[in-house]
């Protein structure tokens, strides 16, 4: 069992509010759940109006680039602003975004927009809009977890929520997605942005704005080679870079392995991704806040089940092994990503936790930015290779988790005073 320290907060009185922790979690999962919800229909949609897997791969990969890009600006800001400006600002532009891709898949499936015209927009409003839209949330309540929670149990829980919430959205998407789609595909893409509609009420009408003794007017910076924190990063972008050389083939590789049409291929991958959504949220909400483990512990378990899901998915085994792989990679990674980002905020400063909730943000961005594109070109040349090279990936970080001292069982954190003098601050 691990030791459960003491982690300081500021202190906002006696007659502070409670925090809005669900609120900030049914957040996340709105965000979450309109993205998933296009996750089953994606491979199929872009068939449909004739662009290649690859332009698929490119236009995901956007996506992650504006990730990368904002994630630090708006980590940043959700202490500098407070977190429902923020909010607001990124649900606007998720709904807006979301509404005219639904416009522009119309177009691009009755012909009016063919080529590199409907290719760029694609890129523009699902890669470009989106991503920045999205890149704000998680950030955002990782932030305020990490302000109003007092000791490594309670945040790492908090954390959990946060991976809870996006498995749920993964599962309550998948099944969206795939029931929609039997309907025509254009029915997932027009229910996305009264998802996101949802959540811009929720949080304009229901998020209580900070008072300005509680913002930060100047958050610090965090740098990614910092010693606290680079460890968890690394492990981070090698579990996101095995998960993003798959996620986006996934539809492929339900369609070519059991020979499904495009509306078959979109029910059954949302039933696949539901399968590893089910995982994440058995590890997140069941066995993660149950089991007291701390951070490296999470990521030493959950590694290693995550990399047997991996090397389940390489060969063509049939349905229930694929559907079993991917019950066992969310499984694993549900255990293994609240270790990944509650671990550095239990060594950091209070102004420093947005901008390593923005730096985390971009690690995950990062992996997005080469992996769906390396994973589509890959799976042209040879259908089993982005798996092969997603499950070499992940055995990569379980090892260093198991070899490297931050993450060794006599010194799971170590002191956090130590760390900062080891930072420099």
């Amino acid at each position: 069992m691990a030791t459960h320290r003491s982690v300081p907060t500021p202190d906002h009185g006696a007659s502070a509010p409670k925090p809005q922790i669900p609120l900030l979690l049914g957040a996340v999962f709105l965000i979450f759940l309109g993205q998933m919800t296009l996750n089953p229909i994606i491979a199929p949609l872009s068939r449909e109006v004739g662009l290649a897997e690859w332009q698929v791969g490119v236009t995901i990969s956007a996506a992650a680039v504006m990730v990368v890009a904002t994630s630090q600006f708006w980590g940043r800001r959700s202490q500098s602003w407070g977190r429902k400006p923020v909010l607001v600002a990124a649900f606007v532009l998720a709904t807006v975004t979301m509404a005219l891709f639904a416009l522009l898949a119309q177009l691009g499936m009755s012909g009016v927009l063919t080529g590199g015209a409907l290719f760029a927009l694609f890129v523009l409003l699902r890669g470009v809009g989106f991503g920045t839209a999205i890149a704000a949330v998680p950030p955002t309540a990782q932030a305020y977890i990490a302000d109003v929670t007092h000791d490594e149990a309670v945040r790492v829980k908090g954390m959990a929520g946060i991976g809870a919430a996006q498995g749920v959205a993964m599962v309550a998407g998948s099944v969206v997605g795939g029931v929609l789609a039997a309907f025509g595909l254009i029915t997932p893409l027009v229910a996305v942005p009264v998802l996101l509609g949802l959540g811009l009420v929720l949080v304009a009408f229901r998020l209580r704005r900070e008072s300005r003794a509680e913002l930060i007017e100047q958050p610090a910076r965090v740098r990614p080679t910092d010693p606290r924190v680079w460890p968890f990063l690394f492990a981070g972008f090698g579990m996101f870079t095995a998960l993003g050389f798959i996620q986006v083939v996934t539809g492929f590789i339900v369609q070519d392995r059991l020979g499904l049409d495009a509306e078959t291929t979109g029910l059954v991958t949302g039933g696949a991704l539901l399968t590893a959504g089910v995982g994440m949220v058995v590890a997140q909400g069941g066995l993660v806040p149950r089991s007291g483990w701390s951070p490296p512990t999470l990521l030493r378990v959950g590694g290693v089940v995550a990399l047997a899901g991996f090397a389940l998915l390489v060969p063509d085994l049939g349905e229930v092994s694929l559907f079993a792989a991917l019950l066992l990679i969310g499984l694993g990674l549900g255990i293994a990503i609240p270790g990944y980002t509650a671990g550095p905020t239990l060594l950091v400063d209070r102004d420093e936790q947005g901008g390593l909730a923005g730096l985390i943000g971009a690690t995950n961005g990062l992996t997005f930015v080469v992996a769906p594109t390396a994973g589509t070109a890959l799976y042209g040349v040879w259908a089993p290779l982005p798996v092969i090279v997603g499950t070499v990936v992940m055995a990569v970080v379980a090892v260093f988790v198991t070899a490297h001292p931050r993450f060794r069982p006599h010194s799971d954190h170590g002191s956090a005073d130590d760390a900062r003098q080891g930072s420099g601050r």
